[in-house]
């Protein structure tokens, strides 16, 4: 899932990447963490959920008691299976 749907290739939402990337259950969860400060992109602190994101940016989320950092590998166009999700993104490993 690399594709990237015509329209989306100026990026996407951070909180409905999050979600596609399954890091949270909703988009409501997702929005709630980043504009309480638990989501870094790129090493600056976000707490815009329309923060648009791109292939290449890194994500740091502190989110179900652990830090998560991850490069993002491409935008995604739904929220698939779990398999689909990982596609997304690469772990780089907790920080912290």
């Amino acid at each position: 899932m690399t594709d990237t749907p015509p329209g989306l290739s100026g990026g996407l939402r951070l909180d409905k990447w999050l979600f596609f990337a399954r890091v949270f259950k909703s988009r409501a969860i997702a929005v709630e963490r980043i504009e309480a400060g638990g989501v870094r992109v790129n090493d600056q602190p976000c707490n815009k959920p329309g923060k648009l994101v791109r292939p290449g940016d890194r994500i740091v989320v502190s989110a179900h008691g652990r830090v998560r950092a991850l490069e993002i590998t491409a935008i995604g166009h739904r929220r698939g299976p779990a398999s689909e999700a990982q596609d997304l993104y690469h772990d780089l490993g907790a920080e912290g």
